[in-house]
């Protein structure tokens, strides 16, 4: 499960990202060509100063889109032509763009891993020009997935070991909500009602009915008896239409105690299912599971803690972050090269202006300490040599070696990734209760700062 439909041999459209950017990415490259400061080298970096408001820790998701994002970031005759047409920018520019493909280093933090304020998420490597390009089009997709992950680990904590399901592809845009429910299932969500989701991503798919098939027949009967016969006695049965009592009552009926599921999607949930499980064991269907749905988040999900529920729908509450859409990650220029020359050294650089938004120069690392019983107990962020004792305790990885991807993974690998890294955090970590981040960042600042 969770492969690449490329790994599973189906085709794959793969257009173009170049213009998933910002104007002023190519005016800034368009002076730096004239200027000649184009060709230095730099290092970028994605980080975000805070985590939402109460949260103990992030999630890193959609790396492996970026690394398709990069791979697709072409210059072809159609962009060329809209840009031409525009005025964007001139000739000059536009056939440095005819020929562009990322040729640097990536290293990040690998796809599941959890984060901290200033951990530097991903740092970018190459020429001015060839990586301000791709700033855009990777904050966008940190930004979405790291929040939609972030949201879906809380939930599955939450629920215990129970399943989720994801299905809040009608409460945004399409192509959002393919990328949540890949950003879910990192986060530890079981399935998808996506199709496009499972098409491309590989993820399980699940689903049913809906009221209205129960609506377009005569009598409930007859529609919980279409859709047994259709889809056997396993199915789950929609029992919320009209009176759930007489709901489950036909449903039973109908499929006999070898029913699936029914699922409950209004109401007070924690009464219902209670009320639910009894009826069910009462009627014999003792293995019949009960799912509920109706716009859960984290919080309604540990609510039903103690209640007889076996797995969660949930929608609007994860493909909109659960309050917090963005991760607020920026793409930073931390260090640069004195010239264009290939040899010449690496100085850091960083903002300095007042109002909150100042960073920290120099090309970094990151390290997790741990204490005497395992458990992480600091973010550890760095420039220049790594300290011995935190050399086995890296957090960037190798993600793209000379502009070609070298890190390429099966979706379940972040998922059991992030499960992992989550249950190597203090316990606090999980409290849905507002607090600070969990671990503290560090900062070992060497003067070079490369």
């Amino acid at each position: 499960m969770g492969m690449n439909t490329a790994d599973l041999g189906l085709p794959v459209e793969v257009p173009s990202t170049a213009l998933f950017t910002d104007q002023y990415e190519l005016t800034m490259l368009q002076a730096a060509l004239r200027a000649g400061t184009a060709e230095r080298r730099s290092v970028f970096e994605v980080f975000t100063r805070r985590l939402p408001d109460g949260r103990r820790y992030g999630v890193v998701a959609g790396t492996g889109r970026v690394l398709d994002a990069v791979e697709n970031f072409r210059f072809d005759d159609a962009v060329l032509g809209f840009l031409r047409e525009r005025g964007i920018v001139g000739e000059d520019t536009l056939e440095w763009l005819s020929g562009y493909r990322f040729s640097g280093d990536i290293w990040g933090y690998p796809e599941g891993e959890v984060y901290f304020p200033g951990s530097p998420i991903l740092r970018v490597e190459g020429s001015f020009a060839e990586c301000v390009l791709l700033e855009t089009v990777i904050l966008s997709i940190l930004n979405h997935d790291s929040a939609i992950a972030a949201a879906a680990s809380r939930m599955t904590s939450a629920a215990g070991g129970r399943p989720l399901i994801e299905m809040g592809a009608r409460r945004t845009h399409e192509l959002s909500a393919v990328a949540a429910a890949r950003a879910a299932y990192v986060g530890g969500f079981a399935s998808t009602s996506d199709l496009a989701a499972g098409f491309r991503y590989g993820i399980p798919t699940v689903g049913t009915s809906a009221h209205a098939f129960t609506l377009l027949h005569d009598r409930e009967r007859d529609a919980f008896q279409a859709q047994v016969d259709s889809m056997g006695r396993g199915t789950t049965l929609l029992v919320d239409t009209y009176d759930v009592a007489e709901a489950v009552r036909t449903a039973v009926e109908v499929a006999g105690p070898e029913l699936g599921a029914v699922r409950i999607d209004s109401g007070d949930l924690l009464l219902v299912a209670h009320r639910v499980r009894q009826q069910l064991d009462e009627l014999g269907a003792t293995g019949t599971k009960i799912i509920v749905t109706s716009d859960l988040d984290e919080y309604a999900i540990a609510s039903l803690a103690a209640a007889p529920v076996d797995a969660y729908g949930v929608g609007t509450q994860l493909v909109t972050g659960s309050g917090y859409p963005t991760a607020s990650m920026v793409y930073k220029l931390v260090a640069r090269a004195e010239s264009a020359d290939p040899g010449a050294p690496l100085v850091p650089v960083a903002k300095r202006s007042t109002g909150g938004k100042t960073s920290i120069g120099g090309r970094k690392w990151a390290a997790r300490r741990l204490d005497s019983y395992g458990v992480a107990e600091a973010e550890v962020i760095g420039t220049g040599p790594v300290p011995e004792e935190l050399a086995d305790r890296q957090l960037l990885v190798e993600l793209v070696k000379g502009g070609q991807v070298v890190a390429r993974e099966p979706l379940d690998a972040p998922r059991e990734r992030h499960t992992a890294a989550r249950a190597g955090l203090p316990m606090s970590a999980t409290q849905l209760s507002r607090g600070e981040p969990v671990l503290p960042t560090e900062y070992l600042h060497d003067e070079s700062g490369t």
